[in-house]
């Protein structure tokens, strides 16, 4: 087996055809809201077999203005905005409070797509937040209840009896709440669609908000 970070390179194929389709995109049959586009695109990366297509990169900044990405999970998208979910004294949630502006990106290459939202961020009622969280599985509860995201760990062990003891809480109040987890709201500016070609003629759509409404404009590959 290649070790070479090189070698192992060269050897990696884009778009492989064995795995990947890529469905042709007509832009001018765009609907006119971007959330109604990634809708439909979402719909046909779960019927591609996409794994995790509800994964995403966020990237935010900190109060130096140094960028900061990680992949967290989508928790819906409505006219509203795109919505994600973290403890408010995690280094995202600190980082989000001192600049509430993120970025998105969807990356789902069975069919050779990104989507890529821009916008400032808000935080969701605690109630609603709460509801969120309950809404999910029990391991989601106690990782939620565990705490302490971002914070420095001790040892292996300190996490195991923690986490345990947040199991034990998830499994025998499912209701049980965590003061800190809050859900966030991206609402979008900027909303960009890719769609990858065999000849690398890449269709790029962006929706862009202003006054009126969304506007929308094809950009170069």
């Amino acid at each position: 087996m290649a070790t070479d970070l090189h070698e192992l390179l060269r050897s990696l194929r884009v778009w492989d055809p064995e795995v990947t389709r890529l469905p042709l995109f007509d832009p001018e049959q765009a609907p006119d809201t971007p959330v109604d586009l990634f809708t439909a695109w979402f719909a046909e990366a779960v019927a591609s077999g996409e794994r995790e297509p509800h994964t995403m990169t966020l990237a935010t900044a900190d109060e130096e203005g140094l960028p900061d990405a990680r992949i967290v999970m989508l928790h819906g998208a409505d006219a509203t905005g795109w919505s994600f979910a973290t403890h408010a004294t995690s280094r995202k949630g600190r980082q989000l409070a001192a600049r509430p502006y993120a970025a998105l990106t969807f990356y789902w290459p069975v069919l050779g797509r990104q989507v890529r939202v821009r916008g400032p961020v808000t935080s969701a009622p605690s109630g609603e937040a709460q509801a969120d969280l309950h809404a999910r599985s029990t391991g989601a509860l106690a990782a939620a209840l565990t705490g302490h995201q971002s914070e420095p760990l001790s040892s292996p062990e300190e996490l195991a009896a923690v986490s345990q003891a947040a199991w034990e809480e998830a499994q025998r109040n499912p209701t049980a709440e965590s003061p800190t987890w809050t859900l966030y709201r991206l609402h979008p500016q900027e909303v960009e669609f890719f769609q990858g070609e065999e000849r690398r003629r890449h269709v790029r759509l962006t929706y862009r908000r202003d006054d009126e409404g969304w506007s929308r404009q094809l950009l170069w590959p």
